[in-house]
């Protein structure tokens, strides 16, 4: 009897993150940024804000997040813009792309009003600010393995790892690997991102993308799995572990140029919300608050921006339209 079929590492990553995010609540195995601080999502809301008025002002504006998990970003994101830019809160309307009837049902209980989206296309035509915090992390790769002079592609059969001559045609060029040595694809980025460009190369906007991985393409295995905040092999019970792997941020900003819509970054996470206020911001929270909430509080902007934690392995980069002018957070020039 022949055994199991072979499955592409991206089909098996799709279908083990589909049964994952229907069955388990998945922060009990991570924590994304918005949880971290409540900050975080503040000074995110007023980064598109502030993106609006440099926009135009624009209204109605779609005001989208990819991936919202829980709706923290974008309920504490409202909270703030709803207090301090009340033009921007009144412009803008609320549409999150999520596919999880589950997480959907939480969002909901955070952010009443939203219009929920199973993917871009049917977010309405016209101006956009788009936030997407650990989305790309999340979607399937393929990875090539250099074998002497051509190439391997990864597929799982029967809970282990199976090399299977490559498609030449589906190897990116221009990446460099040693023998042995993997490159990553993501073509789902790849598209997502092309869609957002293309979008803004029609329309007014902005996309944020908050995620972490390399600023330059790198050869490198990154596929990893948790469970229970704990690394776990990627390939044992597939559903039973959340599968992620690094953003290659400069293969996404190459997709955006070639659609037409600018590119801002990536900078690092902690010069990006360093340059927003998070540690102003934190001192205003932390002001008059027992000195065990403080501590906390400060404890986690350090860990957001701090560079021995996700300050310089997470990365920031916008998508704009062609002519946008510098972002906050982002360097002139």
């Amino acid at each position: 009897m022949s055994g199991p079929r072979p499955e592409r590492l991206d089909r098996f990553m799709a279908r083990a993150n589909a049964i994952y995010y229907a069955t388990h609540d998945p922060f009990a195995d991570f924590t994304t940024s918005p949880e971290i601080s409540q900050v975080f999502g503040e000074i995110i809301g007023l980064w598109a804000a502030v993106t609006w008025q440099g926009l135009g002002e624009p209204n109605p504006l779609s005001l989208v997040e990819a991936g919202p998990g829980r709706g923290t970003l974008m309920a504490d994101a409202l909270r703030a813009v709803r207090r301090t830019a009340p033009g921007f809160a009144a412009a803008a309307r609320v549409h999150l792309i999520e596919t999880s009837p589950r997480l959907r049902a939480v969002q909901g209980s955070r952010v009443p009003g939203a219009t929920w989206h199973d993917d871009l296309s049917s977010v309405p035509a016209g101006p956009m600010i788009l936030i997407a915090n650990e989305f790309l992390d999340a979607l399937p790769i393929r990875q090539f393995v250099r074998r002497g002079a051509g190439w391997t592609e990864k597929f799982v059969a029967d809970g282990a790892w199976l090399e299977l001559p490559a498609d030449e045609g589906d190897v990116p060029p221009g990446r460099p690997a040693a023998d042995g040595e993997a490159i990553e694809v993501n073509e789902p980025a790849r598209a997502f991102v092309l869609a957002v460009a293309r979008r803004l190369s029609r329309h007014p906007g902005v996309a944020l993308f908050l995620d972490y991985g390399p600023a330059r393409s790198a050869p490198g295995d990154s596929l990893q799995a948790l469970a229970r905040k704990r690394p776990v092999d990627p390939l044992v019970h597939a559903g039973s572990a959340d599968l992620t792997a690094h953003v290659d941020f400069a293969d996404l900003a190459l997709a955006a140029g070639t659609a037409g819509a600018g590119v801002q970054g990536p900078v690092e996470q902690g010069a990006f919300l360093g340059a927003l206020g998070l540690s102003q911001r934190t001192e205003r929270l932390a002001a008059g608050r027992p000195a065990t909430d403080a501590a906390a509080l400060r404890a986690a902007a350090w860990r957001l921006a701090g560079p021995d934690a996700m300050g310089q392995l997470f990365k920031v980069m916008a998508i704009c339209s062609p002519g946008c002018p510098a972002l906050p957070g982002f360097p002139a020039g």
